[in-house]
């Protein structure tokens, strides 16, 4: 992975931050002994990965791989093999 830029985006960061928050939400009212606060915290960590996910799909994230066709695939494979 460290010759990609996986996990660097903005949908990646974005995502992260809002889930690291909800994170830190959710422990605050733990200690607090609260659940409704802790529970509200584990929604924003929900809402981090739809946002991520959301902002990916808007073309924020990392770019898809093209895949080249299985026929080609198999005869570059054929054609090393007899060499």
């Amino acid at each position: 992975m460290a010759g990609t830029s996986h996990g660097h985006t903005p949908a990646a960061w974005t995502g992260v931050i809002i889930a690291f928050i909800g994170f830190c939400i959710s422990g605050a009212f733990m200690v607090i002994a609260n659940p409704i606060g802790f529970w509200a915290g584990l929604v924003v960590v929900a809402l981090g990965g739809v946002v991520g996910m959301a902002m990916s799909a808007a073309g924020m994230g990392a770019p898809k791989a093209a895949h080249d066709d299985l026929a080609v695939v198999i005869a570059a494979n054929k054609a090393a093999a007899k060499v």
